[in-house]
């Protein structure tokens, strides 16, 4: 596989072009520093797809490295995923030479940046979600089909905003950048939300989802809301692979250095190679046809790591276990993931 080229151009003069490409329709340009990196007038009338993009402008794909695009000395990073309703969303960045570091100011631009995709992206689908619900509220008599299809924007919506918030948490940490604020709290009231969550989903699935007995743990220095999102993260990688019938614990462990969240699927066990592959996001993408899930879990990865912590993969012949270990109590410093079990 290609290395990575993850060095580029000071954001401050080129921040990323992105376009959103829909299943239907003509692309939409979100600004204009996309036509700026790729040196067009307008863009294609239709593009299927960013290498179909890049084709069209004329530029090639660099041997060796990964999602990287030249033409006449011009070097692009180029990235694509989906949104739920199918959107493809492209992105250009310039590239530099590997020796160029990356500047605090280019990073804070690039956040910056980001920040301003999401309130836009998430402002309309908001929007959706609201008018949906309040047609939704019973204030107004509906007929069956209507109700079915303000059900489905709904539950879309839901899905849209979730991913798109993963999806920009995700290049935010990619950058660095990831937002997290550390207070004591308790790991009880999480893992038990996390579960109560999805157990609708479980049961539609068959599936039975249990929250082992608490055991007395101390508290911690966390986040709440990023350690939740990574446990809700693994309950649903393991439901998206459970088999009615099957049965998936949440339990926490605590050790001599830190805690221990484990979620376990006890059915037919992932194989070898899809066990290394659970926290590959770009290669789960690309080989599942969709990023969703992909995106999520390795999300979780970042959120847990940003605590010190980390995360793996556990199977035998009954069963797969996720588990993430976070480190310390109240009297012991973050970040000393040396310390901490398996």
């Amino acid at each position: 596989m290609g290395q990575r080229v993850q060095e580029r151009e000071d954001g401050t003069r080129q921040p990323p072009g992105l376009v959103l490409v829909p299943r239907q329709g003509a692309p939409r340009l979100l600004g204009r520093q996309l036509l700026e990196h790729l040196e067009l007038e307008e863009l294609p009338p239709f593009i299927a797809s960013a290498a179909d993009l890049m084709v069209q402008a004329g530029f090639r794909p660099s041997p060796g490295v990964t999602d990287c695009w030249a033409r006449d000395g011009r070097t692009l990073g180029v990235t694509e995923a989906f949104l739920e309703d199918g959107t493809r969303w492209i992105c250009t960045w310039p590239l530099s030479s590997p020796q160029e570091p990356l500047t605090p100011e280019a990073t804070h631009e690039r956040v910056r940046y980001l920040s301003l995709a999401s309130h836009d992206l998430r402002g309309a689908l908001a929007n959706i979600r609201s008018y949906a619900a309040l047609l939704l509220s019973g204030r107004i008599p509906l007929e069956p089909k209507v109700q079915r299809g303000l059900e489905t924007i709904l539950r879309n919506a839901d899905r849209a905003l979730a991913f798109s918030q993963d999806f920009f948490d995700a290049s935010r940490a990619d950058l660095n950048s990831l937002a997290f604020e550390q207070e004591p709290q308790a790991l009880d009231p999480l893992l038990a939300a996390a579960v109560e969550r999805h157990q609708a989903a479980a049961r539609t699935a068959g599936v039975t989802l249990e929250l082992e007995g608490p055991l007395p743990l101390p508290l911690l220095n966390i986040d709440g809301g990023r350690i939740q999102h990574a446990v809700e993260a693994f309950v649903l990688y393991q439901l998206g692979r459970a088999h009615p019938g099957e049965r998936i614990l949440v339990r926490a462990v605590p050790g001599r250095a830190g805690i221990r969240v484990e979620v376990q699927r006890e059915g037919l066990p992932l194989s070898e190679e899809e066990a290394g592959l659970v926290f590959q996001r770009e290669e789960r993408a690309f080989r599942e046809k969709k990023l969703e899930d992909a995106l999520r879990i390795h999300l979780a990865l970042q959120e847990v790591e940003v605590h010190g912590g980390r995360v793996g993969v556990e199977t035998d012949t009954a069963s797969t276990t996720l588990y993430l270990s976070l480190p310390g109590t109240l009297s012991q410093e973050l970040g000393g993931p040396a310390a901490l079990h398996p």
